[in-house]
């Protein structure tokens, strides 16, 4: 009987191990992202955020904090009801956004921004113009939701109806928010996305002349292609 209680204490030492673990490796990642956010300009300082989900647990940037000062003992962690399973730290202010999301889709990861052309254009139109079809990869034409504090149930309410259909959406006078399976992706989807603002503001600068636009049915089709575009697997 001893023995089996050892192999049954033996057996979750081992689990509790391996999430610990998992845990550890999804925070690097968590703060490689946010570091890269800010290299390659997507942030400044310390605006925007970024989540990833593990089992029941979603790790989060804490509010504030340079990414630059973070190390693996600041993790900051909480169950999808918004209440704290891990580190001291406060977590971002725009934790709504993020539990939205986690609630609502199968997402694994969020990247929140305030990417400067994105930004800029969630001021201008309240649907970013068909000007490439990227926005297919998206998952349609990507909406503005409509501003609102930041941090607030309004704020995640609103972008929540922006998403519908979508992987990415512009949040007016405000930024970006973007998910994924991955963190990988939902940078990506993130980066383009402030990509393809750039194109339409760069587009529509020139005097006189007026950028063509795809049509739904052009993005529909690029949609469908994108879907086996990549390597097999």
């Amino acid at each position: 009987m001893a023995e089996q209680r050892r192999d049954a204490g033996d057996g979750r030492g081992a689990q509790e191990r391996a999430a610990g673990g998992e845990v550890a490796r999804a925070w690097d990642e968590l703060v490689a992202t946010a570091r890269r956010t800010v290299t390659e300009g997507l942030v400044v300082g310390t605006s925007g955020n970024v989540s990833v989900r593990v089992g029941d647990t979603v790790l989060v940037t804490p509010t504030g904090v340079p990414y630059d000062r973070l190390t693996p003992a600041d993790v900051v962690g909480v169950d999808l009801d918004g209440r704290q399973v891990l580190g001291s730290l406060v977590a971002t202010s725009e934790l709504p956004m993020h539990l939205a999301i986690y609630r609502t889709t199968q997402a694994r990861a969020v990247v929140h921004t305030h990417a400067a052309h994105a930004t800029a254009v969630s001021t201008l139109v309240q649907e970013l113009p068909l000007i490439h079809y990227m926005a297919g990869a998206l998952g349609g034409p990507v909406r503005v939701a409509p501003y609102a504090t930041y941090g607030t149930p309004e704020l995640a309410e609103n972008m929540l109806r922006a998403l519908t259909d979508r992987t990415a959406c512009l949040l007016q006078n405000h930024g970006t928010i973007a998910y994924g399976t991955t963190l990988a992706q939902a940078y990506d989807r993130t980066a383009q996305l402030d990509w393809m603002c750039q194109v339409w503001l760069l587009a529509t600068s020139v005097p006189t002349l007026s950028p063509h636009l795809l049509t739904p049915a052009q993005l529909r089709e690029a949609g469908e292609r994108m879907k086996g575009y990549g390597q097999p697997g």
